[in-house]
Formats: C-alpha cells, structure tokens, sequence
C-alpha cells in the first residue's frame, strides 16, 4: 500500500503542475521543488519498503505528506478563488480589480509564496526525520524479505497447492474443465496458446491444474511443465524450471550445472530436447506480454501438437496476437447454486451433509451474494465464518464487512492477492478505479458518465492530438481488460456501456480510499468529512464546517438531502435523480466546477450566475423541467459537454423527445463535442456548422425550408459520430437531399419526420452501426438503399414505411437487431435466404395488417430472441407447439409474445 499511496501522492502534484492555476508567477516554482522533493522521499521509502520496522513509520511519514500535498492544492486554489471573487463579483468588487488589481495580486502572490514555503519546509522536514530514523532500520533488516516478496512466495506456494486438491473440495468445474480439454488435448496439430483469464481469485490457476493433473493430459504429452511466473520474473530461472520438470516428469537426470548455465546453454538445451516431443507447458500468473517473446525462443512449433497453457488477470494479454493459433477462455463467477455449494463445504464442514444452520441462512446467503461469485472471497469469508455460530456474530460481519476485509487476518491474503491487481496500476488508474468506489454497491456505472467525472477531477492525462476523451476511454478499457471492472453492457461497436464494480474489489477500494482521505461514503452520521469526495448515499443534513469546506467532488445517489453551503472549490457536482427544484443563486462562485449533473431532476430554470462557471465541461439537464437555457451560457467557453433532452414518456409517437432552446451566439462554445439536443429557431442551425468539434449532435424542430443551411452545417462536422435530427411537427418533410456526403465517422443516424424518400447519402453511411428512422412514412421501400451498409448491427423502423410487403433479398451482414413498430399496412415481411446471417434479436410490434409470421425465419440460424407484440391472433397461436409454424421457430431459445398486457414465453 506505500507504493500505491507514494504513486497518489506524485500523481495529485502532477495534475497541480498540470492545472493552469499554477502557471501564476512565482507559483509553479515553488510547486515543482515540491514535486521533486517528493520523488526524492520516494526513491528513499521504495528502499525501505517492506521492512517490517519500517513500514508504521512509513505509514506515519505518508499520512503526513499526504496532508502537506493537499495544502497545496488548498493553497492553490483559494488564490484562484480570491481572484475569481474580484473579476466576478459586483460592481463595485470589479472597479475595486480594475483600480487594484496589480497590488491586490502582488499581495496575494506574497501570501501563496509564503504558505508553499512553510508547506515544504513541513514536507523537507518530514523526510529528514524519517531518513535519521529510517537508514539504521533498512541497514539492520537489509537481509529480511520485503512484504512483496512474502506475498509472491505464499502465492506461488498456492498455486502449486492447487495440483493437490481434492476433486470434491472444487465446484462448478467440469464445464469449463470439458471445454478447455478439447483445446488442449484434441485440435490442430501446430502449436497452440490457451489463455485462461479472469481477475484475481477467480479461480484460473485452480481450473487449469486439474487439466494439467488429468492422466488423460499426462499420457497425451511426452512431457510437461508447470511455471509460476508471478510480476517479477528472471527468464534465466524460468528456462531452468523448465529444463528441470521436463526431465524430472519423464524421471530422467537433470543437467549438473544448470545453475552455471548462460542464456543460450539454457535456449540451446530447451530447443534440442524439445525437437521431437509433443509439450505442455503452463505459464501461472502472467503479467507481462513480453515474457511470451522471451520464452518463446525455447518453444519452438514442431507441428506435434504442443500446447501453451497461460493464465492471466489482463484481458490484453490473453487476446495477443502470439503469432500462431491461440484460444481465450474467460472465467465465468460461480453461479448462485455454486457459490453456495461452496460456502456450506468451507464453513460448514463439521455440520450434518455440509448443511446450513435454517437460522443463519438468511445471513450466510447475504455473505455469499457479496462475493458476486467470486472463489478465493467465497473460501476466504467461509473460513472467517467457520468459527462463528451465533446469528449476532454473523450479523456483525454482515453489517461491517469492509472492516473485516481490512483488518482481519483470515481474509488478509485475499486483501493481498486482489491488491496485487491494484498496485499494478499506474496511478492515473489508481484514482480512476478507487474513483468508481463512489457509486453504491452493485451500481451499474455509465461509461460516458464515468469518462466526464475522470476528466472532471482531472484524473485523464493530456496527450497532446488526443481528446480527453479518448485517453479516457482507453483508461476504462484498461480497467475492464484487467478485470479491475466488470462490463455488464456493450454498445452496438463491443465497447463497454455499463459496467460495475465486484462487491469485494468496492470493499478493498473503500478502504483504501478511506485511508487515503480521497473518498468516503455518508452513512448519516454527523461525522467530520476526512475525505476529498463524498457519496451521499443516506439521507440526511450534512453540516457546514465539518471538513466540508476541502470537499471536491459531491455525487448524490438519495432523493432528498440537505447539502452544506461552504464546498467553495467543487470541482464536480453530481445530483442526478435527487428531488430539487431550484438551484442556488450564487451557484457562480463555484469557480473550480467542471462537471454539473442535474439529469431527472424538478429544476426548472438555471440562475443567471451559471455564466460565472468558465472551467465547467459538461452540463447534463437530460430529463430535468429546464426548457430554455439562459442566455449566460454562452460564455461557457471550457465547455464540452452540454446534454439537454427531454423524452416525452411516449416511445412510439412523433414527439417521443424534446429539445431546449439556446442563446443566439451559441457558436462562442466552440469546444462543444456534445451538443444534444437543440431546439432550432432563429439561426441556430447555421451556428452549430461553426461548431466543428462536435462529435454528437442532435436538433429538434427542424423544417424543409432549413435545408441548405442544415446539410451545409453538417458537412462541416467532420468529427460527428452521432446525428439526430427532428422535424418540427409529423406533418413537416424532414429534407436532407442537399447533403452531398455525410462526415465519415458517422455510426448513429436517428431521423425523426416525414421522407418524400430515402435519403440519397444514406448508401455512403460506410461506419454506420445504428440507423433509426421515426415516423418517416416513407412509400419508397427503404431496403434496397440501406442493404449494402458494411457495419449495420441495429436496425429500428417506427412509423417508417407505409407500403404493405417489406422483402430482405440480400446483404445485412452484420446486422444483429431489427426493430420494426408501428406498420399498420405491412401484410408481409419475406426474409430470403443468406440475409443477415448474425441477426440475434427480431422485434415485431404494432402490424396488425400482417398476414403471417415473417417468411424466412428458419433461416437464420443464429437468432437468439424473437419478440412479437400487438400482431395478429393467428400468427401467435401457428407458433404455439404442435402448430403449422412451430418448426420454422423451434431453433429460437427465447420467443416473447405479448397478448394485451400479459407476456408469454413460447419457447
């Protein structure tokens, strides 16, 4: 944890020498010899670490720094605030900093000056003192083994452990187990890579040694090998293991003097050996891609069918091209009946059948929801709870399990072992991941929402030719890849939509984020906030004064709550879904916000002051009362962000959403990349063509007449990913002709209007994944024009075509969803076959006028869900079993009809 909390500490200084506050003179200075005086200490307490004698004195000296660094950002930021107080208040306080401001400042500099001063000498001092009390004790220990070194010997211990195991300890194995097998033992003859991958716990290195202690394993190969190769390896070592089990398995005489051996003794042994023998070696606990190029000099392909058994934490890793055939197996969580399977043989193993106690099953079943089918959480909690028989010993537990997962010796090597993942982490990835313990346990986070706070707290590192939002994007990925993040959704493009936190991973990031001081949760006691950002997830009244004034950040997951008034230097605000109905009118001295979340709440107008917010980068009013914004907005020049529609609560008629109205020289935010949506009046949709960083955009009230403007401010968004346009009213034709080639990278067209006819560009919508046409009542069939689109994955049609007969003859390669609603002329759809062969999910709503279930649908073989609401009695009752249709269905595994309000499975 010192490595962890030294890399906080250097990266918080970096974000202060990266904020533009700094770059005041006679500032950044001060606040560089800081830096280095840090990366001096570091280098001092990286020596140290791991010295039992060190490690309280450690702690001490890191608790303090810690301190000093966030008075330098206090420091910071009240100078900036002092001045944003005279620029932005009335007018006498701007006279007073026209007529006063170069003395004002001078006085101000002095002040700033003389506080960083005091803050290093604190800092200087600090080192000093441990360095006078630390050399003896690294000098007296300097032969002991580091903590780091403790927990990788323990691990590899583990590891090998596992190829003792009883079969009937384990659980929820023989599946994957049979899959693995059949990569392993039968397939190809070429050389083969098997990944096996999952975050730590998750049961890896357990699975592959039953395969790799399998007779029918043992009698395939002529020889093999298990290599633990943990984060710190030395190839030399690995290779002598190697040569070591291939001879011992066969019980031939090892070489004498392997251990004097070169790098190339050891390759040219390895390559020679290996020439005519089939091989399986298992590499435990890989961290690092580059040991593959390493080793793989010794593992030479001799068409015999060998096989390379890997496991790793790193989704990156397992998916590497290694440069012959390769297999990823990703580690599934212990389904419920598992998971409980397991607990009672850990817990209850002295009691009648293994069996649960009837008055503590309730609380047991809590306990093992928490691991979310994690293995090592679920042994480790159920040989805590062995020794616990009371139903109030098991409530305590319960109901302080962050505690225990912390302090408890017994779950002190799971702490390890997950904390390996996270002290692998640059610390750029520390503050993102410790970050997302802000969200309540099991919540399901957003990535865009996710990307927008990072950037927010200035957590995204500047790349110069690169967004924030893309480095960011790529941060999240990182944490998905290395299992640090669970992805519950995808988007139509496979990247992560939602994702979530695994219930023990949030512990561990609590507490340390705790004891960090960089987050913290309220639990509705009036307690002192220690911490940089809050989480109000009870409700209650948090009182002014009581650490309240340092707070940065403030995300509020309860309907009602009473905020304190003194959080002057906020850099986010999230009130999302929270039962307010007006803002504070000096919401303006918030100088230091960046991020603004006001989305499903009762305010219906923002105060004048929001124009004082100039570092503010998104602003969300989705689905809040706020239909027209003021017209202060517009000096928002920082912003990137600006979401503002509002949805109607009727999916399926004309006007399922609504736009807000903007000021006139909205075209001033020209680093708006979000912009969505727009109520167009005036000259709005001439402006938003100046606007050429938008990667999104969406307008509402759109008439024919706006055509030539429209397609000319389109073109000019080179960036646009997404594009929504609606026309004025159900009546108004949505005209689009004039737009002579879409922007390249468009991947969502949403058009809500009337069409004379499809759009002459939509054949050169080459990146499009999502098209979406609303109540176009086109009489030109559509199909023909769209049919050829190379990565069209959802299709949804609402209202969009009036003729009676709509035929798929060809192409839709990629297309995984199609939604067609509200058709009331459509009398057939005919689906030929070799037509969108990856079709997935089929939803038929609202076409009363169909004559008979879709033609073709037995061909596509890789449907996985039919859904059918509002459709013809008759058609329901062909598909029921033992009817006409029932064969054409019978391959779908999920067939949804809906028959008035009741649902119906039919499969």
């Amino acid at each position: 944890m010192a490595s962890a909390a030294q890399d906080l500490l250097l990266g918080k200084i970096v974000t202060i020498l990266e904020n533009e506050a700094s770059s005041i003179a006679g500032v950044r200075d001060k606040v560089d010899d800081i830096k280095q005086e840090l990366v001096s200490m570091k280098a001092f307490l990286k020596d140290a670490e791991g010295k039992k004698a060190q490690m309280e004195g450690g702690e001490t000296w890191i608790t303090r720094v810690r301190d000093s660094v966030y008075d330098v950002e206090d420091t910071i930021d009240e100078f900036t605030y002092r001045i944003n107080e005279l620029k932005c208040g009335g007018p006498v306080a701007r006279c007073l900093h026209v007529t006063f401001h170069i003395p004002k400042n001078l006085w101000y500099r002095r002040q700033i000056a003389k506080k960083l001063d005091k803050i290093k000498g604190t800092i200087k001092a600090n080192s000093e003192r441990n360095q006078t009390y630390g050399v003896s004790v690294v000098t007296a220990l300097e032969g002991t083994s580091s903590s780091h070194d403790h927990i990788q010997k323990w691990m590899r211990n583990q590891a090998e452990a596992s190829l003792f195991t009883n079969e009937d300890e384990l659980v929820g194995i023989e599946a994957p187990k049979k899959e693995l097998m059949e990569y392993i033992v039968n397939g190809q003859q070429s050389q083969t890579i098997v990944s096996v991958v999952g975050m730590g716990g998750s049961g890896k290195t357990t699975l592959v040694a039953k395969i790799f202690n399998s007779d029918i394993v043992k009698r395939h190969f002529n020889c093999y090998a298990w290599v633990t190769v943990s984060q710190t390896y030395v190839i030399e070592d690995l290779f002598r293991s190697l040569i070591k089990q291939f001879h011992e398995a066969r019980k031939e005489e090892v070489p004498t003097d392997i251990n004097t051996m070169s790098f190339r003794e050891l390759v040219e042994i390895l390559v020679n050996y290996l020439n005519s023998k089939r091989y399986l070696v298992v590499l435990d606990d890989v961290w690092d891609i580059n040991l593959w190029t390493q080793i793989r000099v010794s593992l030479q392909d001799r068409q015999l069918g060998s096989r390379v058994v890997l496991t790793a934490r790193n989704n990156g890793i397992a998916s590497y091209a290694f440069g012959v055939a390769s297999h990823v197996h990703h580690i599934q969580p212990l389904g419920k009946k598992d998971a409980w399977e397991l607990f009672c043989k850990k817990t209850f193993s002295t009691h009648p059948n293994k069996s649960c106690p009837l008055e503590l099953e309730p609380l047991a079943r809590e306990l093992v929801g928490k691991c979310n089918g994690l293995p090592l959480a679920i042994v480790a909690l159920g040989g805590l709870m062995s020794s616990k028989t009371s139903c109030s010993e098991w409530s305590d537990v319960c109901n302080s399990l962050n505690w225990h997962v912390t302090n408890h010796p017994l779950l002190g090597y799971m702490k390890s072992i997950l904390l390996l993942s996270f002290n692998d982490l640059s610390y750029r990835l520390k503050q993102c991941f410790l970050h997302c313990s802000l969200f309540p346990e099991d919540y399901l986070i957003k990535r865009k929402r996710l990307i927008r706070l990072w950037i927010a707290e200035g957590f995204v590192e500047h790349v110069k030719g690169v967004t924030p939002e893309v480095v960011a994007d790529g941060y999240l990925l990182e944490l998905c890849f290395r299992s640090m993040l669970q992805v519950v959704k995808r988007n139509e493009a496979g990247r992560p939509k939602k994702c979530k936190m695994h219930d023990v991973m949030r512990e561990l990031a609590l507490s340390t984020s705790e004891k960090e001081k960089f987050c913290a949760v309220y639990d509705g006691k009036d307690e002192a906030i220690k911490a940089r950002r809050l989480s109000i997830q009870s409700e209650g009244e948090i009182k002014s004064g009581t650490g309240t004034s340092q707070l940065r950040s403030i995300l509020v997951f309860v309907e009602e709550t009473t905020l304190p008034s003194d959080c002057k230097f906020l850099r986010v605000l999230d009130l999302e879904d929270v039962s307010i109905t007006k803002l504070p009118d000096d919401l303006g001295y918030l100088f230091n916000l960046r991020y603004l979340n006001l989305r499903g709440t009762s305010i219906k107008e923002l105060p004048k002051s929001i124009g004082k917010l100039r570092n503010l980068q998104t602003l969300n009013i989705l689905d809040s009362k706020i239909e027209e914004l003021p017209k202060g907005i517009a000096k928002l020049l920082n912003l990137r962000h600006l979401i503002m529609y509002r949805y109607t609560h009727d999916p399926l008629g004309f006007r399922y959403v609504k736009g807000t109205r903007v000021p006139v020289d909205v075209s001033k935010m020209n680093k708006l990349q979000v912009l969505s949506c727009v109520e167009a009046e005036g000259d709005t949709i001439r402006q938003v063509g100046c606007m050429t960083q938008l990667v999104r955009i969406g307008i509402t009230n759109v008439k024919g007449s706006d055509e030539r403007h429209l397609c000319d401010s389109i073109q000019k968004l080179q960036l646009l990913h997404y594009l929504f346009l609606m026309a004025s009213d159900e009546e108004e034709i949505l005209r689009t002709n004039a737009l002579c080639s879409p922007p390249p990278l468009l991947r969502v067209v949403i058009l809500v209007g009337r069409l004379e006819n499809v759009p002459l560009w939509f054949h050169s919508l080459q990146n499009v994944t999502h098209l979406y046409l609303h109540w176009s009542k086109l009489e030109e069939n559509l199909v023909p024009h769209i049919e050829a689109l190379p990565n069209l994955g959802n299709l949804v049609l609402i209202n969009a075509y009036v003729g009676k007969q709509l035929y798929f003859r060809r192409g839709f390669v990629k297309l995984k969803m199609l939604e067609l609603y509200n058709h009331p002329f459509l009398t057939e759809i005919t689906i030929e076959n070799g037509v969108m062969p990856n079709l997935n999910h089929l939803h038929v709503q609202s076409c009363m006028s169909l004559k008979t279930l879709p033609l073709g649908l037995e061909y596509l073989t890789n449907l996985q869900k039919l859904t059918l609401v509002r459709v013809p009695e008759e058609i329901i009752q062909s598909i029921r079993k033992g009817a006409v249709d029932r064969p054409k269905v019978q391959h779908i595994p999920e067939i949804r009809v809906y028959v008035g309000w009741s649902q119906e499975r039919l499969s």
